[in-house]
């Protein structure tokens, strides 16, 4: 690999002009490029301060409701303190509303003695919920990108990846929203992100096929536009699971 750690990304400065698909004069590149997520998904926490919401009885309330809907009666013994222990469950599941991604990056180490190949943190594992069930999708976030000159703590994109899960998401979009953070933010010279899981809306409702896996990935920069990147990377993340 080119020991020269390039300063510019494909798309920015110099080389914007060849890159930026917008621009380009060629329709089958532009198609080729992934669209691009408004940075309010991944810059800042999705819930403002100043946002209306229902307040903790009343959401209580509607868990009363929805026992009473199937059936249950909310008053017998063993339901009496559940509407408080599912708001306090939804308190955690979507903690993530209330996070900025942007601020799980912001502190990078730049004593990397020119290190110029990509870095993977594997076998990432996450709980999320489907916006579309509110039921539990899990599994496994594998994470590369190679850094311009400043590295960012492991740790962090663990932490990232934990932010956008626990919100309501399809796989799809947790995919491309950790891809456009750690693109955005770290400004890389290209990042892979591969996400493999299990759905439970698909495993133990409808056509309940478990065991079945779900597998979504997205590339920036380097590995978006080299193969032979993409294919490194898919076989660093495979060998573990041979």
């Amino acid at each position: 690999m080119d020991a020269l750690i390039k300063s510019l990304r494909p798309g920015k400065g110099s080389d914007a002009k060849s890159s930026d698909p917008a621009k380009s004069s060629d329709p089958k590149t532009a198609e080729a490029r992934p669209a691009e997520l408004d940075p309010a998904e991944f810059l800042a926490a999705a819930v403002r301060a100043d946002q209306p919401r229902p307040s903790r009885a009343e959401a209580e309330a509607a868990v009363e409701t929805l026992l009473g809907y199937i059936g249950e009666n909310p008053e017998r013994e063993g339901l009496l303190d559940t509407p408080r222990r599912v708001v306090e469950a939804f308190d955690e599941l979507y903690q993530g509303y209330h996070q900025c991604p942007a601020e799980a990056l912001n502190r990078t180490f730049g004593e990397t003695a020119g290190y110029d190949d990509f870095v993977l943190v594997r076998d990432i594992e996450f709980t999320s919920q489907c916006e579309h069930h509110m039921m539990p999708f899990y599994g496994r976030a594998h994470i590369a990108y190679t850094p311009v000159e400043r590295v960012v703590g492991l740790s962090k994109l663990a932490r990232l990846t934990d932010i956008f899960a626990r919100r309501l998401q399809t796989q799809e979009h947790l995919t491309a929203q950790i891809a456009a953070a750690i693109d955005e933010i770290l400004k890389p010279r290209g990042v892979a992100v591969l996400i493999e899981a299990e759905h439970t809306c698909m495993s133990v409702r409808g056509v309940a096929k478990h065991g079945a896996t779900t597998f979504t990935s997205r590339y920036t920069g380097m590995f978006r536009d080299n193969p032979a990147e993409q294919s490194r990377f898919l076989s660093m993340v495979r060998a573990a699971h041979r």
